[in-house]
């Protein structure tokens, strides 16, 4: 099957899976769960192409790391959503849709957050759809050294999000800040950790020619979200606000990546 048709059959695939979420959201007038679908939709994209591409090193190690990495990140982001309810972001962006633009929570909801995130999770997802569509036999040294990006990538995640479980968890912890572990060497260790699977993922998908050399543009649009768009600014923002302490957190510690903090006098 060519790639073109495989890409059209996994929009298909996703656009029916965002279209069912989007019709439990307004069920719910919450669409905050759509965010533990970021990982595991990638996961449903790429095995669907897994099954389109007959196979092959390049396409098995490709699936596995991206089943590995969205399927951890989709049941901790739904775990919280149950654990803490609506998100803030999404409840203010339905309330300025209905104010500003009339709207009702369908209409608001179906733009602004599921075909939106639609869109973007195609694009994110390249280099494991570009990335399976052809490649040598044997795994080269540039898939090898994407592997231990992306495990890299995935085990750092998963470690900054422990131990921001943890840090929350203890009452005594109400209104400080997270600066120890992972953390005190990066303000935003689960969004590194995002855009070091995603950019070995793509070395991944780069190994195999250049139709999966072209995929950097998923990558890309990753880490432009969690730096300049959806990520780090949506989170630091609130966070300045709500807790005192943030702005000397801020003044000694890298943003994205790990670095050892900084004396501030």
């Amino acid at each position: 099957m060519g790639i073109g048709a495989v890409l059209a059959v996994n929009a298909g695939v996703s656009a029916l899976c965002f279209l069912v979420l989007w019709r439990v959201a307004v069920a719910l007038k919450d669409p905050s769960f759509i965010d533990s679908w970021w990982g595991a939709g990638m996961v449903v994209i790429a095995v669907s192409t897994y099954l389109q591409s007959g196979g092959g090193p390049h396409a098995v190690l490709l699936t596995l790391l991206c089943a590995a990495w969205g399927l951890r990140l989709g049941i901790y982001l739904f775990w919280r959503w149950r654990q803490h309810g609506a998100d803030r972001r999404y409840t203010r962006m339905m309330a300025d849709a209905k104010e500003k633009k009339g709207w009702d929570f369908a209409t608001a909801s179906l733009i602004y957050v599921f075909s939106l995130q639609a869109l973007l999770q195609f694009i994110v997802c390249l280099p494991v759809q570009l990335g399976q569509s052809s490649g040598p036999a044997s795994l080269g040294p540039l898939a090898w050294a994407g592997a231990a990006l992306a495990v890299t990538g995935i085990l750092f995640e998963t470690i900054g999000d422990a131990q921001l479980v943890r840090f929350k968890a203890n009452p005594d912890n109400a209104g400080k800040v997270l600066d120890t572990g992972l953390w005190r060497y990066t303000r935003h260790p689960n969004y590194f950790g995002d855009a070091c699977t995603w950019w070995g993922l793509y070395l991944i998908a780069a190994d195999t020619g250049l139709l999966g050399a072209l995929s950097i543009v998923g990558p890309a649009l990753l880490t432009f979200l969690l730096t300049r768009w959806s990520g780090v600014p949506t989170t630091e923002g609130p966070m300045r606000r709500k807790k005192p302490d943030y702005a000397d957190y801020v003044a000694r510690t890298s943003s994205f990546i790990p670095m050892p903090p900084k004396r501030v006098s």
